[in-house]
């Protein structure tokens, strides 16, 4: 009977510690995919750290009022192996971020693709580089 205890205490334990990891690493836990985003701004930090990176962007609203955005990107590991670097992004560059709106309706998105002054795109997400966002009209 106390074996049977003992493995029903530690199971639960092990669940109680690996559930955490599972929420987070869920896209649909923290964004929601039919609120695409297209943000215009310019870019105030980087971070290339684990797991995930952030770029940080002023955002000019319609009503002229400033809001920094935090664009989630994927591993550093990732964004290194397709060519984007701390240095391809400086302080002060305009970009235009396409991703998806945070479930609570704060400034965060989870990105898809930064598109660079000269054009030049990178798929900086962890969403499907294959699947457009649908904009709804916007």
């Amino acid at each position: 009977m106390r074996t049977k205890l003992a493995v029903i205490l530690a199971g639960a334990g092990l669940l109680a510690v690996v559930a955490p990891a599972w929420a987070h690493h869920a896209f649909a836990a923290e964004f929601d995919s039919t609120k695409p985003v297209k943000l215009r701004g310019k870019v105030t930090k980087v971070e290339l750290i684990n797991p995930h990176s952030w770029i940080h962007m002023d955002v000019v609203g319609a009503d002229g009022k400033v809001t920094n955005w935090m664009v989630e990107g994927g591993s550093p590991n990732a964004l290194i192996r397709r060519g984007f670097t701390k240095d391809a992004l400086p302080v002060g560059t305009e970009i235009i971020a396409d991703g998806y709106q945070a479930k609570d309706g704060s400034p965060r998105a989870n990105g898809r693709d930064i598109t660079f002054p000269d054009g030049r795109k990178i798929f900086v997400g962890g969403s499907n580089p294959d699947e457009q966002p649908n904009y709804q009209g916007k």
